[in-house]
């Protein structure tokens, strides 16, 4: 009796091994051929009787000296292993040690390059924005330029480009045309800077003057008009012609900002903090301010530049405070937090040039200059004064001469002030 099956003997069974053989020779064990690398051992010196004792293996390695390169957790060709293929020996090629040296040198490379790219970008953006209107060579008859530089600083109340919900949210009202709410001469030197306000009241003589628009000399007839009306009559050439008529003081640069605009940098700036002196309430210009530190948004703040009927130095008082407020201003926007965060330098410069008026020999290397010494001003390094003034005729306020031409020899000299205003 077979123990296989009809038609299958011992010798058709492959040699398998563990399929229920009743053989009493057992299959052998599959192994993987071994390599000896060392020398042969004497014949019948096995560990087993004559069988080649096998390595005995430790940490994946062999004694004398045999290395399969299994059971190592090895692979051939990484860090540490031999280079690929079998039989390899040593160490495959490795990465160099990264050039920190050189990576820092091109990192600052590109770092320098995008800072320059923006940096002339941000120039040529701002510069395009500034709006150079006003023509200065047709001011005729100027008075010699003096040291240091002067520039005129004019607020007007233009409510171009406001709509209906503006107006009454600014309470400009509806006027047409454009008329100046103040105005200041700003002289920058050696010497710290200077402000000096000219109240909107001062009485002037309107001078000769070419029209900027129509070209026609006008001859003077010894007008004595209210210095505001300068403006109204032919615009920034006119005023610039009677300041320096009035004063012998030569203008180098004009700048002028509208309602709309100062309010929307005020805003752009996150706000400006002033000490309000007294508590105002002003129905004309809607201020509405408690005495004390605050900070004011762009609707309070041009309220609180543009009142006078609520301060007991009507026009006088309210040029102290325009003063005082623009030299705020001026620090807030020269601060590192809005300087260095492009989330409040681009929106502030960008509400900011875009409704100013200036003329057109105006840089921003020269807007710079003015933003710096107007901070300067509030910081202490200068001056910042009325024009001197002597007495009224009633409506019209009259300057002091004898001050006035002492106060304009000083600036034209580049010299300190000693000069008190009102």
């Amino acid at each position: 009796m077979t123990d296989w099956p009809e038609a299958r003997s011992d010798d058709n069974r492959g040699g398998r091994y563990g399929r229920g053989s009743a053989s009493a020779r057992p299959e052998g064990a599959r192994v993987m051929r071994q390599v000896r690398r060392g020398p042969a051992a004497p014949p019948g010196q096995g560990a087993y009787g004559g069988v080649p004792q096998q390595p005995s293996y430790v940490d994946g390695h062999g004694s004398g000296g045999y290395d399969s390169g299994y059971n190592t957790g090895q692979v051939y060709g990484t860090p540490g292993g031999g280079p690929a293929g079998p039989g390899g020996g040593g160490r495959g090629p490795q990465r160099p040690a990264p050039d920190w040296r050189r990576r820092a040198k091109w990192t600052a490379i590109t770092v320098v390059t995008v800072l320059v790219a923006t940096t002339v970008g941000t120039y040529f953006w701002a510069d395009s924005k500034l709006n150079r209107e006003v023509d200065l060579s047709k001011v005729i008859e100027r008075p010699d330029k003096g040291e240091g530089t002067n520039y005129l600083i004019v607020g007007s109340d233009s409510r171009a480009g406001m709509t209906a919900e503006d107006k009454k949210k600014l309470h400009t009202g509806s006027a047409e045309g454009k008329r100046t709410d103040s105005m200041m001469i700003l002289h920058t030197g050696d010497n710290g800077p200077t402000l000096v306000s000219l109240p909107r009241d001062s009485n002037v003589e309107i001078p000769s003057f070419v029209g900027s628009e129509s070209g026609k000399t006008y001859p003077a007839t010894g007008r004595q008009v209210k210095l505001n009306a300068a403006y109204a009559e032919d615009g920034p050439e006119l005023l610039v012609r009677t300041v320096e008529f009035n004063t012998g003081l030569h203008i180098d640069h004009y700048v002028e900002i509208g309602f709309a605009g100062f309010a929307n940098i005020v805003d752009a700036v996150g706000g400006v903090e002033m000490d309000i002196p007294q508590d105002i309430k002003d129905t004309k210009s809607g201020a509405d301010l408690k005495k004390g530190k605050q900070t004011l948004n762009g609707e309070e703040a041009l309220a609180f530049v543009r009142t006078r009927y609520a301060l007991a130095g009507s026009d006088l008082d309210r040029t102290k405070n325009q003063q005082k407020f623009l030299s705020a201003l001026a620090n807030q926007v020269a601060t590192p937090g809005t300087v260095l965060n492009p989330f409040t330098l681009y929106p502030t410069m960008g509400a900011g040039l875009d409704s100013l008026i200036v003329d057109e020999d105006m840089g921003l290397f020269d807007l710079a200059d003015m933003f710096w010494s107007m901070k300067g001003v509030s910081g202490g390094e200068g001056t910042s004064m009325n024009m001197p003034i002597a007495g009224s005729t009633g409506g019209n306020l009259l300057w002091d001469k004898a001050k006035v031409k002492q106060l304009v020899s000083q600036l034209n000299n580049d010299e300190k002030v000693t000069v008190k205003g009102d």
